[in-house]
């Protein structure tokens, strides 16, 4: 259980870092993702294949594999933290979310 945490936490850290060079996202810009409701809901539904994706939401989607299996050589130490700190906001506060994004990436 704690793997698939970590993994999707860094699913959506992963929301974070986008395509080639990977766009960074700041401490303060992730609080205000994970404030915004709105905002999370556009990722959660990109991430689970139900809606549009931004750069970040692509990348997500392209490492949430990864992150998931506990590895994702791709992200650096930053993005580790920040998907970490992610995955447990939306397992704690997207809980029907966070089910579906197990059962699809686990």
């Amino acid at each position: 259980m704690q793997v698939t945490l970590l993994c999707v936490c860094a699913c959506w850290m992963l929301v974070l870092v986008t395509s080639m060079p990977a766009p960074q996202m700041s401490d303060a810009q992730l609080e205000q993702t994970l404030a915004s409701r709105v905002t999370m809901q556009r990722h959660l539904k990109c991430a689970l294949g139900e809606g549009p994706c931004d750069p970040v939401g692509r990348r997500l989607r392209t490492l949430a594999p990864l992150v998931l299996r506990g590895a994702c050589p791709q992200c650096s130490a930053q993005e580790t933290r920040q998907i970490r700190r992610t995955l447990a906001f939306v397992q704690r506060n997207y809980p029907w979310e966070w089910a579906k994004i197990v059962r699809q990436y686990g």
